[in-house]
């Protein structure tokens, strides 16, 4: 037993220096991991009081450009300006003017030159205000439009009008002038026949042959600015550039073959679901697709209540508008198409992007078109003032009929009040959703960018020294006048060409899609 005893001695003296060991451990690790605690936590206190006494640049600030792109919610603060936000700035972020809606301009006003390629301009005919003009200009310059001729009258050439649009960069504003005039009635066109069954005629038709002179003068100006495409558009009408990832109009066109003239965009025609719209492009959503974007057999097989009873399945025209690559010889022909001189152009028609037309969304929309036009409402007469159908049976109720029964028939013949139809023609792919121009509206009005702009030109001087004398219209008849004589000596080669490839001359007006009762065929 002793001997047991003795040998078990050394076991318990090995024990106990084992025990001590692992306690020496514990009290070096416990020391560790109080130092890693503490040493971040000297550090962040030491850089705070650095920071708080104005002695550490954000490496952002140091190093980005001065000049870098800011995005939406973002403020040009530097730390070496030492600015402190106050409560004001609260106000300045949820209602900005000086930053941006979208990052792909530098500020409100899209105020720089593009070098992105194709260049395209649009050009129109107007009499509207700011309300309309001015959403549909920044619309169009978000989806890559660069320049816009405008051609105005009426509203849209008073003063306080036209000095907002002419602040606008790469916007030319036209006025019609009777130096305009005179140089407009020595247009070729007159001398031709491709247009000649519109030539005096009152209202729509007098329309048709300004919006023809005044295009064949934007073509002389965009061809001076070295532009690329150009489009006519009227104010109530919105490219809309489905079937690019980037919602861009000049993707789109970049992408059209070399070898093709003109692009056609078929129409979509709004369906307002109330009769107190204010603002159609922030409140219209709902759209008629036109026949070139439907199955036949789905076309023609809800052709009856697709109408709802009105003349035709659009209440206005279907033929869609176009697009023109900018080559010499070119000329319109007509409102919603282009041709050339020389020679017979290459034209397509896109399968998904359109032109949304906003037509008959606003109840005065009735009267206006009444207090335009001088004819007697009569079912003759209104023949020598309108074209379609519908605007014929509109301009009669406006003229003859009380506000009661003219509300009335702009509920049961233009507003779509029926949910139930709705849903099925949306189901049947008739009608479509449509949510972007709202939401770009929505985003540009946010942004300020209207208000600002009429803010600003009511703070500076006027840019108009005289209506009469104002410079854009004189450089533009002098490139008609350049134009008159530079097609004149090709005038009789262009006419044999045109003889040899059988190119039917009439110009395009504003036609309906087929009607049911049209070979279903075609």
């Amino acid at each position: 037993m002793a001997g047991l005893h003795s040998s078990l001695r050394p076991t318990s003296s090995s024990s106990s220096s084992s025990h001590s060991s692992a306690q020496s451990s514990q009290v070096f690790n416990s020391k560790i991991l109080l130092l890693l605690t503490l040493l971040p936590l000297s550090l962040a206190a030491f850089a705070f009081v650095l920071q708080w006494r104005g002695e550490i640049d954000d490496p952002t600030t140091r190093w980005s450009p001065k000049d870098r792109l800011e995005f939406p919610g973002m403020d040009a603060y530097t730390s070496s300006t030492h600015t402190t936000r106050t409560s004001s700035n609260c106000a300045d972020l949820l209602g900005q003017s000086r930053s941006v809606s979208f990052p792909y301009y530098r500020d409100w006003k899209f105020d720089y030159i593009s070098d992105l390629k194709p260049k395209i301009c649009i050009t129109t005919s107007t009499s509207a205000g700011l309300e309309q003009i001015l959403p549909w200009i920044f619309y169009h310059k978000v989806i890559g439009v660069s320049t816009f001729f405008l051609f105005v009258e009426g509203k849209a050439a008073s003063p306080t009008v036209s000095k907002v649009l002419e602040s606008i960069p790469e916007v030319k504003v036209i006025y019609r002038t009777r130096e305009l005039e005179a140089q407009q009635a020595k247009s070729r066109i007159w001398n031709e026949t491709w247009l000649s069954s519109f030539f005096y005629k009152p209202c729509n038709y007098e329309l048709f042959v300004k919006q023809s002179l005044n295009m064949e003068m934007a073509i002389v100006m965009a061809r001076e600015a070295n532009l690329d495409w150009i489009l006519h558009l009227d104010t109530d009408e919105l490219i809309h550039p489905a079937g690019t990832r980037e919602y861009s109009l000049r993707k789109l066109l970049s992408d059209v073959p070399e070898n093709v003239d003109m692009v056609v965009f078929p129409n979509y025609e709004s369906s307002v679901e109330r009769d107190d719209i204010r603002d159609p492009f922030s409140e219209v959503s709902l759209f008629k697709k036109n026949y070139d974007h439907l199955p036949k057999d789905t076309y023609f097989g809800n052709y009856k209540e697709s109408t709802r009873g009105n003349p035709n399945y659009f209440l206005t025209y279907g033929n869609g508008k176009s697009a023109a690559r900018i080559q010499h010889h070119l000329r319109p022909n007509g409102a919603h198409r282009w041709h050339n001189y020389m020679k017979n152009p290459n034209e397509i028609k896109l399968e998904e992007a359109a032109v949304l037309h906003y037509t008959y969304t606003k109840f005065s929309d009735l009267t206006s078109r009444r207090d335009r036009c001088g004819c007697k409402p009569t079912k003759d007469d209104v023949k020598r003032c309108f074209m379609l159908e519908f605007d014929r049976a509109a301009f009669i109720i406006a003229s003859t009929a009380t506000e009661e029964e003219m509300l009335s028939w702009y509920r049961e013949h233009v507003v779509w009040t029926d949910k139930a139809l709705n849903m099925k023609l949306m189901r049947k792919g008739i009608l479509a959703r449509i949510y972007t121009p709202m939401v770009i509206m929505q985003e540009l009005r946010e942004a300020g960018t209207f208000s600002s702009l009429i803010a600003s030109t009511q703070r500076s001087p006027s840019l108009l020294s005289s209506i009469k004398d104002s410079n854009t219209s004189s450089k533009a008849i002098e490139g008609l006048d350049t134009l008159s004589k530079k097609t004149e000596e090709s005038e009789m080669m262009s006419r044999k060409v045109l003889e040899v490839a059988d190119v039917v001359l009439l110009a395009v007006p504003p036609l309906p899609p087929p009607s049911a009762d049209d070979d279903h065929d075609m």
